[in-house]
């Protein structure tokens, strides 16, 4: 079996290479040089954003198929362009692997981050390849473009505006927890919790909508959480915020295997983490623009709460049952 050390770097780019689409009119010099060189979209802000995926803490080999890998790093990238309502453009790839990965798994590894680019129209620019003694690391630079009065941001929010959630949530924490107990389950493609946590959706197209709409006033992608994210509008909006419980939308497999499990499904599904919807803030009197986009849009869009002028953000559980503290969500440093 091959394995990476077999091969030149130059070798290993070149099998990258040949997975991508030719650089496009606006990229004169793409991959094989220093640097890439782009021409600016025109009237458009730029739009960056970089994330890593970190093997043993935000994927595990041991049930993560390579071509998951490749798709997550870049879907995770383009889950914060769409939080934005950013269009994706380009981006640049450097990948830390160790020495004896095989070239399957490097092939597979690319072909899951190539085919997810092609999906959404974005090029690859270039980037780094080297070893790691230790752990696998694929950390992604996306760029993407907006208009200046079409960006989307966390602090636009104030009391008043009523929160939405785009999909459902509790999918992808679910599927993480079926993996760890039967890493077999990564090849059960009938599971929706398995592979909403193995190859997650980037919401672009709503972002898009929302964002041409001006529907919003603030948004942010749901990488840690609902609770996480609920918290990252209410701290940089200065409010509050209260979610009805009853109205969450938890994906129905996510719930009967949180029950089984004795949790508590909402509490569980609002504190777990890798569902990468949206939730938007949206102003009652402007509310009618998300018309277009529940209409358009390749998700349904639910209403789960509002922000409020009191800093506290809370839980509704219904009727007769007193407000609690929002779950929180995943915290990389505590």
């Amino acid at each position: 079996m091959s394995i990476v050390a077999d091969f030149t770097e130059r070798e290993l780019v070149a099998r990258i290479s040949g997975r991508l689409p030719p650089a496009p009119p606006w990229m004169p010099i793409g991959i094989g040089d220093d640097a890439a060189v782009v021409e600016p979209e025109r009237n458009r802000l730029e739009v960056l954003s970089v994330d890593a995926l970190v093997e043993g803490v935000h994927f595990d080999r041991a049930f993560t198929p390579p071509r998951a890998i490749g798709h997550r790093a870049l879907a995770v990238n383009l889950s914060d362009l769409a939080a934005m309502g950013a269009a994706p453009r380009l981006c640049l790839v450097s990948l830390v692997l160790p020495p004896a990965l095989s070239i399957d798994d490097f092939d597979a590894l690319v072909e899951g981050l190539a085919a997810l680019a092609r999906e959404h129209g974005v090029h690859v620019a270039g980037g780094n390849l080297t070893r790691s003694p230790g752990p696998m690391m694929v950390d992604i630079t996306v760029t993407g473009t907006a208009k200046r009065r079409q960006i989307l941001t966390r602090s636009g929010a104030r009391p008043g505006d009523e929160l939405f959630v785009t999909g459902s949530i509790g999918a992808a924490s679910a599927g993480l927890g079926m993996l760890k107990e039967n890493p077999g389950a990564a090849d059960d493609d009938a599971n929706s919790c398995v592979v909403r946590y193995l190859y997650p959706q980037p919401r672009i197209r709503m972002g898009l909508l929302v964002a041409r709409n001006r529907a919003a006033t603030a948004g942010v992608d749901l990488s840690d959480g609902l609770g996480d994210a609920v918290s990252q509008i209410a701290q940089a909006s200065g409010v509050g915020a209260v979610v009805d419980a009853e109205a969450v939308p938890v994906e129905p497999a996510a719930r009967d295997w949180f029950s089984r499990r004795g949790e508590d499904a909402i509490r569980s599904a609002i504190a777990g983490g890798d569902d990468y919807e949206l939730l938007l803030a949206v102003r009652p009197r402007t509310a009618r623009r998300l018309v277009a986009a529940r209409r358009h849009g390749d998700v349904p869009l639910t209403r789960i709460g509002i922000c409020t002028e009191d800093p506290a953000m809370l839980l509704s559980c219904g009727s007769g049952s007193s407000a609690v503290p929002l779950p929180a969500g995943f915290q990389h440093f505590r």
